[in-house]
């Protein structure tokens, strides 16, 4: 359960009567995103107000007859996802810093510059969203706004998003560490063992998690490990 000291205000104005929750504010925004939390830590206190600053609760009444229910964890989503919550400048600032960097690792991660085949550096992105004065929705999920922050992205940083579908051969000595470790990486669509011990693979990722593939197949095999590009597949 958040402290007080730390909780802020989720309001909803609805049927003409306004209702405040007291509810950390990092876990309402990941409500808002749609994602699922955790209602114990989510809540200073299992309580509806009228005015959360005064103490003055919504009777169980005037809950069942707005909302429909008394549920309190349904009734605080409602307040939540429908409402505004009350944070502060600080909070503010340091939301909008991490849904940034979500988004630079998301385009770094899904997009590649069409004129090269090869993901955009971070820097790069992130001097585009500056310069393109991108509107960041703290309270939205990446996936929820990133189509308008690519548009307005486009005519300053060239994007095509694409995944690749890659084909992998492990060596025997090395399959032990490298098959776990592909599996959690990404999406493997076919394996199959060879008679000397190796192990093949195809996997399907986003184009930009090339290099970062390269990379953990380069630690776990020595550089051993045999790629090729199947095909290009553009989203």
């Amino acid at each position: 359960m958040v402290s007080l000291e730390k909780a802020v205000i989720a309001r909803l104005r609805k049927a003409g009567e306004t209702f405040e929750v007291l509810v950390d504010p990092y876990l309402a925004r990941d409500l808002k995103e749609g994602k699922d939390v955790d209602f114990e830590q989510l809540l200073a206190v299992e309580e509806v107000f009228k005015d959360a600053r005064k103490g003055d609760r919504a009777s169980k009444e005037e809950l069942q007859k707005v909302f429909g229910t008394t549920d309190i964890q349904k009734i605080v989503r409602t307040i939540i996802e429908e409402g505004e919550v009350q944070i502060t400048a600080e909070q503010r600032r340091e939301m909008l810093e991490q849904k940034r960097r979500q988004i630079i690792e998301f385009i770094r991660r899904n997009a590649v510059d069409p004129r090269t085949g090869a993901p955009h550096p971070p820097a790069r992105i992130e001097r585009a969203l500056e310069e393109a004065k991108v509107h960041i929705d703290i309270f939205k999920s990446v996936e929820a706004q990133i189509k308008d922050i690519v548009k307005a992205l486009k005519p300053i940083l060239p994007l095509r998003f694409e995944e690749i579908e890659i084909a992998i051969k492990i060596p025997p000595e090395y399959t032990g560490k490298a098959i776990s470790a592909l599996y959690s990486f990404g999406n493997i669509t076919k394996e199959e063992w060879q008679r000397d011990g190796s192990w093949i693979c195809v996997m399907r990722i986003p184009a930009g998690m090339h290099g970062d593939l390269m990379d953990l197949l380069g630690k776990i095999t020595k550089g051993e490990a045999l790629t090729k590009i199947l095909r290009r597949i553009q989203l």
